[in-house]
């Protein structure tokens, strides 16, 4: 008999600790936006420049006429201090780079 009651007594625990919302997640009415994919963000991480200039753009390291993967996008300067892209955007450093 005690054990049928405890028994009880844990379903019904159990039964309560289902119902309650984790706290963690957003409210109901919570909306996420997503980036688009035709829009991939780019970080220009940073710039060598010697004989040859390379841009480092998402981790990955471009010269000039090369595509960014994912962007379709070609680097069309890669000057001392930001990188011109194809389709006229400026990717630059922050400001705190290049007064170094």
């Amino acid at each position: 008999m005690a054990y049928a009651s405890c028994l009880m007594m844990l379903l019904v625990f159990a039964a309560n600790a289902q119902t309650l919302r984790d706290p963690t997640l957003p409210g109901q009415g919570f909306v996420t936006v997503k980036a688009k994919a035709d829009n991939p963000s780019l970080v220009l991480n940073s710039i060598v420049n010697g004989q040859h200039s390379y841009a480092v753009i998402n981790n990955i390291i471009l010269s000039v006429g090369d595509t960014i993967s994912g962007s379709g996008l070609r680097v069309s300067k890669i000057s001392k201090d930001y990188v011109t892209l194809s389709d006229g955007r400026k990717l630059q450093l922050f400001q705190s780079i290049t007064e170094r």
